[in-house]
């Protein structure tokens, strides 16, 4: 029997291999070929115990009407209670939203009706059986996946039933446990997993679930020998129950303890320890304001409610644990694990943003009490008595000592802290930096208090400025990123790692100053090598804070300058008018050399990744440009190439005329679907899709941003449009630089040979070679 495939009678275009290879006998010469309509799709048809049916399936005629006829062709009765759906792993129904996506060649299988299914799992998991209960779940789980299997599960208050099995049916097979614990083990993750699927699905509120449940989920994440997939699938529902309820999150956070998280975390597992990290990071970034603070000294980290532990976050126990065995585990971290550290890291420096934007109070005692500190530390005056000395002469003695300590004002230093940001994050680090690395305050103080007034470096202002940088560094205050992986290893090494922060860049200031003999009218240059010297540094990603001292050391002012004029000289910074209009010229050239280089590589053609819901990665499809530019060839693979595809391979086909429009991002037809955009957020960047004819469209997700770049530049070249990728401005900038380079240099009467220069014989001997060893 054929295969669906060359039943439906797709061959290819003669454009591209010069003569059609027909799947077919060929027809008469006198017969026309006619193309078969667009409604019609070909497909094969399975049923259990038959041969497949080959049929054309009219895309205008109602879907019951079709499933209908397919029954009649079996004899079978009672077509309502069948469906169509795909017949590879999804498994999914076919649709009267989704039949648009039947292709081809497809192959689909008749089966049971979504409802009909629905309501037979519903009551074949609430068996007495335990085999029976436990194939049911697996069915369960798998079909769930399906958001029209799903819908019809919900209706039958499928959620309350597996919510009630994990409350207290799966209390009857506790007395069984001991005898039977892989089966229970298998039991509780089918469950939670058919839980997880269907509520993935967005259909259910998160707010129904009882306290119950809650304290169930909660009760296999304290318990130190659970099942991992029990496990996995607990923290995932937990994290989940926190982002998406308020009132569910005060309910988690009163079960869930740091002391029965941390296990999790010295484990080998990175998925559970991504979860727990994710569970972590959630709770905190629901905390209350109010909840975000506490005096650390008077409370058991181990007892300690996740309600009141985003301050804690960065203290020893948590961070240290974090650190030995996630950090610097021999494992390689991976993308979503990043992801969880980075995320820790920024709601952790987040803590900061309260401080960062109040204003100091000059009349608050306490608040100048600090500044009174940072005088006392700097010159190691004893506190006067009140009485010693007149008013005016204490005045003139503290308006010498501030300004020898840098501030702008020197009668009332508290009014430099009311410029928000920095606020009174500044002055913590000022304090914090006197008090734990003395000998380096001072030594900065008394070193710029004996230099000339102009080439004192400001340790107040510097400090305030500084703070506010390494803020915007940072970014303190805003929301992680969804799609950032860019976490610093080095600040999981320090409790207190932003102001050991702080104090090794304000050294680094010190040191700056010093190095470009800077005055006070430099100080803005200053702090633009200090934050270059600084953002190179975090570049390379320091283990540790000494790690980072040492690259800072490395990155003197002099070496700024080499690094500045060599990216000077690699740049094409030539502005005088002979060789813009060069530019000008070649441009064009340029541009052109792109444009072919795009549309070859779609002539090789790229494979892609179909993608459904939950990102699963199902299988591949290929697409391919002709060779005279004119039809895209595309199809369905069972597994990515190892080597070329045939043309043959690919049945389907879209004329390059037909093309209406290339579409990226949100504005594609497969990023607008219902939850398209939540579950696929780390591919939106990657999706682009072609339009054509009637509102028809050819859905993409590259697999990487280089092959993103590839596909839109060359469709947008094809439709004579202009190439606007970064990947086509980074060609353009290489080319381009090089080019002119290449072309100035017959201005030294340096002749390029049109061919390269002869190789050189072999000498004779190699007695000229000296052995160094």
């Amino acid at each position: 029997m054929r295969s669906p495939l060359a039943w439906a009678g797709l061959d290819e275009s003669s454009s591209v291999r010069g003569t059609s290879t027909p799947l077919h006998t060929p027809p008469h010469p006198s017969t026309t070929i006619m193309p078969p309509p667009s409604d019609i799709v070909k497909v094969a048809i399975e049923w259990p115990g038959a041969f497949p049916k080959l049929m054309e399936i009219d895309q205008k005629k109602p879907l019951s009407a079709i499933i209908k006829e397919v029954c009649e062709g079996w004899s079978l009765g009672n077509h309502e209670n069948f469906a169509l759906q795909n017949a590879d792993s999804t498994n999914f129904y076919i649709t009267e939203k989704n039949r648009n996506d039947i292709k081809n060649g497809s192959i689909l299988r008749l089966t049971t009706s979504p409802s009909q299914m629905a309501a037979q799992l519903h009551e074949r998991i609430q068996s007495s059986s335990m085999d029976a209960k436990l194939e049911a779940l697996k069915d369960l789980a798998n079909s769930s996946r399906d958001i029209t299997f799903a819908q019809e599960f919900i209706n039958l208050d499928g959620i309350s039933l597996l919510t009630q099995m994990v409350e207290s049916g799966t209390e009857r097979y506790q007395k069984l446990q001991k005898i039977m614990k892989p089966c229970f083990g298998d039991l509780l993750s089918f469950t939670l997993t058919a839980f997880v699927e269907l509520m993935d699905h967005g259909i259910v509120s998160w707010d129904t679930f009882s306290v119950a449940f809650i304290k169930k989920i909660a009760g296999y994440v304290s318990k130190s020998a659970m099942d991992t997939a029990v496990l996995q699938r607990s923290l995932a529902i937990l994290e989940s129950m926190v982002l998406n309820s308020q009132d569910l999150y005060q309910k988690v956070a009163q079960e869930i303890t740091i002391g029965q998280l941390i296990p999790h975390l010295q484990g080998t597992d990175q998925d559970i320890q991504t979860y727990t990290i994710a569970v972590i990071n959630a709770l905190f970034l629901k905390a209350p304001e109010d909840k975000r603070q506490y005096d650390e000294s008077s409370v058991n980290i181990l007892d300690c409610p996740l309600t009141e532990m985003a301050h804690i976050l960065a203290q020893k126990q948590l961070r240290s644990i974090i650190l030995s065995n996630v950090i610097r585990s021999p494992k390689p971290i991976n993308d979503e694990m990043a992801h969880q550290l980075y995320v820790l890291q920024v709601l952790t420096f987040n803590l900061l943003e309260d401080r960062m934007m109040t204003k100091m109070d000059p009349q608050d005692q306490a608040q100048r009490d600090i500044i009174f500190e940072l005088r006392r530390i700097a010159f190691d005056v004893e506190c006067e008595p009140n009485n010693s000395g007149s008013i005016e002469k204490r005045k003139s003695m503290y308006t010498r000592d501030y300004k020898k300590l840098g501030f702008i004002n020197h009668v009332n230093p508290a009014m430099d802290f009311t410029q928000i940001p920095p606020g009174m994050l500044a002055l913590d680090n000022m304090l914090y930096f006197a008090r734990h690395h003395q000998d380096a305050y001072i030594r900065i103080v008394l070193e710029n208090s004996s230099r000339e007034d102009k080439h004192e470096c400001p340790f107040g202002r510097s400090s305030i400025e500084l703070t506010k940088m390494l803020c915007e560094t940072l970014k303190v205050g805003e929301l992680p990123s969804e799609n950032c992986h860019d976490f610093h290893p080095m600040f999981f090494t320090h409790d207190r790692s932003f102001e050991e922060f702080f104090c090794i860049c304000i050294q680094l200031l010190n040191k700056t100053w010093k190095e470009m003999r800077a005055t006070s009218e430099d100080f803005n240059k200053v702090m633009q090598v200090v934050r270059e010297q600084i953002m190179r540094a975090l570049t390379q990603k320091p283990n540790s804070l000494d790690q980072l001292k040492s690259r800072l050391q490395n990155l003197s002012y002099t070496e700024i300058l080499k690094i500045r004029q060599s990216e000077r000289m690699n740049q094409e910074d030539f502005q005088s008018r002979p060789i813009l209009e060069l530019r000008e010229k070649i441009q064009p050239e340029i541009m052109e050399l792109i444009k072919q280089q795009r549309l070859n590589r779609l002539c090789d053609g790229t494979c892609f990744r179909k993608i459904s819901s939950r990102r699963r990665q199902d299988k591949f499809w290929y697409c391919r440009l002709s060779p005279n530019h004119k039809v895209l060839h595309y199809g369905d693979l069972e597994e990515s190439p190892q080597g070329e595809v045939p043309h043959d391979s690919l049945q389907e086909k879209l004329p390059v005329a037909d093309i209406k429009v290339v579409v990226t991002g949100k504005d594609c037809p497969h990023m607008k679907e219902k939850g398209a955009l939540k579950q696929n957020k780390e591919v939106l960047e990657l999706a682009f899709s072609v339009l054509y004819e009637s509102d028809e469209y050819l859905n993409f997700i590259a697999p990487d941003k280089h092959e993103y770049c590839v596909w839109t530049d060359g469709l947008n070249a094809l439709l004579g449009k202009e190439m606007t990728s970064d990947f086509t401005k980074s060609d353009m900038d290489t080319l381009l630089s090089m080019e002119m380079k290449l072309r100035l240099l017959d201005l030294e009467n340096i002749q390029i040979p049109e061919a390269p220069p002869p190789i050189p014989k072999e000498p004779s001997n190699y007695d000229f070679v000296y052995d160094c060893n």
